[in-house]
C-alpha cells in the first residue's frame, strides 16, 4: 500500500507501507541516489515473516515531491518525524542505509529517538562522508565535488559510474540498468543538493546522543562509505554491535541479502 504524507505545506513524501497489520515495524530510509525500492529484496521476505515494512522516499527522490530546498539533514530528519507522527508509530526499528543512515542518526539526536526501540545503520554516511582536517577517514572531498559537477553535466553517466562501485558482488546488465533508473527518478537538483550536504554537514555530536541498542552492518569492500566509518560508529554509539560483511561493498543489503535479512531479523526479535 502506497500513500503520501504532507511534511511541509507544499511538500509531500511517498510512503510504501507493507503488511500494515504486522506485529513488528521497521522504517527503512534509503541511500542516495535511490528510493525505497532499493530495499526490494527485504520487502520480498520480511512481510512474510510478520514484519510491517515502511519505506520512505526522501524528498526529491523516488515518488516524493521534488522541492528546490530542504536537503539538509535537519529537514530530511524532520520529514521522517512527520511520517512517524502521521502514521502514529509508537515503537519501531529505524533502519538507514548510506545517506539514509546519516538521516537516521540526525533523527535520533534531533527528535530524541522518538518511537525508536532499535536502530540499524547500514553502510551509514556518518559521522562524515568526507575527510576533514580532524577526520582522515572518509573519502576525499574532490570525489564529492566531482559528483556534483557531473550531476549538472551528464547525470546518467555519473549515476552509471556510481553503480559500478556500489556493488561488490556481480550484477547483471539488467540489474545495473534497474539501479540506474532508480537514480534517474530523482530530481537532478536534489541529487546535487544531498551531495552538497555531505560536504557541509557532520554528525560527530549526534552519534554520541544515541542510546538505543544499535546494529551496524557494513561491507568491508565498501568504496562509497569506507568500512572505517562503521568502526567509528561502533566506538561512538554506546550500546552498539558492528557486523562486518566480508563479501559486500556499499550494497550490503543486496551483496549478501540473505545474511543481511537473517541478521536483521535476529536483531529485531
Amino acid at each position: 500500500m502506497g500513500y503520501y504524507v504532507k511534511v511541509q505545506p507544499n511538500v509531500k513524501v511517498y510512503v510504501e507501507d507493507l503488511n500494515p497489520e504486522g506485529d513488528n515495524t521497521i522504517v527503512f530510509l534509503h541511500g542516495w541516489p535511490g528510493s525505497h525500492n532499493l530495499f526490494e529484496y527485504q520487502f520480498n521476505e520480511l512481510p512474510k515473516k510478520g514484519y510491517r515494512c515502511i519505506g520512505i522516499d526522501q524528498r526529491g527522490f523516488g515518488q516524493s515531491d521534488r522541492p528546490f530546498s530542504g536537503y539538509d539533514y535537519n529537514t530530511l530528519s524532520d520529514d521522517v518525524y512527520c511520517v512517524i507522527k502521521a502514521l502514529n508509530l509508537k515503537t519501531f526499528t529505524l533502519l538507514g542505509h548510506s545517506t539514509g543512515g546519516a538521516i537516521a542518526v540526525k533523527y535520533m539526536a534531533r527528535h530524541k529517538e522518538e518511537g525508536v526501540s532499535k536502530l540499524v545503520l547500514c553502510s551509514a554516511a556518518a559521522p562524515s562522508l568526507i575527510k576533514r582536517p580532524n577526520f582522515p577517514y572518509g573519502v576525499n572531498k574532490e570525489i564529492v565535488t566531482n559528483i556534483i559537477k557531473e550531476t549538472y553535466v551528464d547525470r546518467p553517466k555519473m549515476l552509471s559510474d556510481f553503480g559500478e562501485i556500489f556493488f561488490f558482488q556481480y550484477i547483471t546488465e539488467s540489474f545495473a540498468d534497474w539501479f540506474l533508473q532508480l537514480g534517474l527518478q530523482a530530481a537532478g537538483w536534489a541529487t546535487a543538493a544531498v551531495a552538497n550536504t555531505w560536504i557541509r554537514e557532520e554528525l560527530f555530536s549526534d552519534l554520541a546522543k544515541i542510546n538505543v541498542t544499535t546494529l551496524i552492518l557494513h561491507g568491508i569492500h565498501d568504496k562509497v562509505v569506507p568500512f572505517k566509518l562503521g568502526e567509528i560508529q561502533n566506538k561512538s554509539i554506546k550500546n552498539s554491535k558492528l557486523i562486518p560483511f566480508k563479501y559486500s561493498g556499499h550494497a550490503v543489503f543486496y551483496d549478501e541479502k540473505d545474511r543481511f535479512n537473517e541478521e536483521l531479523v535476529k536483531f529485531i526479535q
